[in-house]
C-alpha cells in the first residue's frame, strides 16, 4: 500500500470527533497523488454524508457550473482532489449546517497536502476553508476576501459557498459571477493542462 493509501485508511478510521457528530463519523474526501486542483469546502452536508459523494447536492451542481465541468470531470480523482475543512457531517446549526469540527483540518490537511505534490491551484470555498488556509491574510469579510482573489493567486482562489442559501449573497455581489467565475474557469483549466 502507498503512503497515501495508508493515510486514507487512517483518515477513514478516525473517531476523534465522534462524540460531537450526530450521525457519527464518515469522512468524505477524494484524493490522489496526481491531482492538480484541490477543492477545500466547509464540511459534508447530510446528503453527502448519506451518499459518501462530495458535492453531491445542489451546491455541487452550482460549483460545477462555475468550474465549467461535467460530473465526470469533477469526480476524476486523477485531476481533482476534494478535501473539506471538516471531513465529517457536523450536524445542523441555527442557520444551516454547523461549522466543521476545528480539530479536523489541522490534523489531516498537512499530511494529505504533503502527499499531493502536483496541486497547482487550491479553491477555498467559504469562510472556514479561507480561515484555515489564509489565516491572517484573509480580509475582514468573505466578500472582501473573494474580491481580493488576485492577492492569493496563483496558489489559492477564494470563493463563496455555492449553496442555494447563498442566493442573496450572489445577488448582492453580481461581480462574482461576472468577473471571478470566468477567471475561475480559466485558472482551473490551466492547472489541469
Amino acid at each position: 500500500m502507498t503512503r497515501l493509501g495508508t493515510l486514507l485508511t487512517e483518515i477513514r478510521a478516525c473517531r476523534l470527533c465522534e462524540p460531537h457528530l450526530p450521525l457519527g463519523p464518515k469522512p468524505v474526501l477524494r484524493v490522489s497523488a496526481s491531482a492538480r486542483v484541490l477543492i477545500v469546502g466547509q464540511a459534508p452536508g447530510r446528503r453527502v454524508h448519506e451518499t459518501g459523494i462530495p458535492w453531491n447536492d445542489p451546491s455541487g451542481d452550482r460549483l460545477r457550473i462555475w468550474l465549467g465541468m461535467t460530473r465526470e470531470q469533477f469526480y476524476d480523482e486523477r485531476h481533482i482532489a476534494i478535501v473539506p475543512a471538516g471531513l465529517c457531517y457536523p450536524g445542523s446549526g441555527p442557520r444551516g449546517d454547523a461549522p466543521p469540527r476545528p480539530e479536523c483540518a489541522p490534523l489531516w490537511h498537512p499530511p494529505l497536502r504533503a502527499l499531493m505534490p502536483r496541486i497547482r491551484l487550491t479553491l477555498l470555498i467559504g469562510q472556514y476553508a479561507q480561515a484555515y488556509y489564509l489565516g491572517a491574510q484573509r480580509k475582514k469579510s468573505l466578500r472582501e476576501t473573494v474580491q481580493a482573489y488576485r492577492d492569493y493567486l496563483p496558489d489559492y482562489l477564494p470563493l463563496p459557498h455555492p449553496s442555494p442559501r447563498n442566493q442573496l449573497w450572489l445577488k448582492q455581489n453580481p461581480w462574482f459571477e461576472d468577473e471571478v467565475a470566468p477567471i475561475l474557469k480559466t485558472r482551473v483549466a490551466a492547472a489541469l493542462a
